[in-house]
């Protein structure tokens, strides 16, 4: 139960410097930290399932905003501060908190698992699924729309990364700013 709490504090950590930092790419790489503490989290609750899809997600997602802050130019947040905005993030953050606190307090104690469900499947999978391996008739006809889901955030991600992350089709820095301009490319 403490490492699990130490992940939360070093998210929430995480989470506030992403929002305080001033240059981009440090918020980038907080935000990167605080989804891979996620996946370890996952890892605690038992869902490793869960966990590999948050990390191929993140890596996914932290080679974009890494390629798309660095090709910027300017890379500093100005130091304007708003200050509604300032307060209604504090506003929802303390009703996230509330709501939170209401929906984890009636979890049984960490690393104790209430196993009504993982017992259903095991008494009852061989007569409802004809299947001889109960982990493959769980995941296939039990979880089903689960499994599909997580194939698709997978296939999603991996075609994401494939077409930002490809070199034909792409042009040059300079033909970008010929075309811009208006300058013929032979000259």
């Amino acid at each position: 139960m403490v490492l699990f709490v130490v992940l939360l504090v070093f998210m929430i950590i995480g989470s506030i410097i992403a929002i305080e930092a001033r240059n981009l790419l440090s918020s980038v790489i907080s935000v990167g930290t605080v989804g891979f503490a996620l996946s370890i989290a996952f890892l605690l609750l038992g869902a490793p399932d869960i966990a590999i899809t948050q990390i191929v997600v993140e890596v996914i997602a932290l080679i974009i905003l890494i390629r798309g802050t660095i090709s910027l130019d300017n890379t500093a947040i100005e130091k304007h501060r708003d200050t509604f905005a300032m307060v209604s993030a504090l506003v929802f953050f303390g009703i996230f908190l509330a709501f939170s606190y209401v929906a984890l307090k009636d979890m049984p104690e960490f690393g104790k698992p209430l196993m009504k469900v993982s017992q259903g499947y095991l008494q009852r999978g061989l007569q409802r699924t004809g299947a001889a391996n109960i982990v493959m008739s769980i995941v296939l006809d039990f979880r089903g729309y689960d499994t599909l889901g997580e194939a698709t955030v997978l296939f999603t991600s991996i075609l994401g990364a494939f077409v930002v992350l490809r070199k034909r089709g792409r042009k040059k820095k300079e033909e970008r700013d010929r075309a811009r301009v208006g300058i013929p490319g032979d000259l």
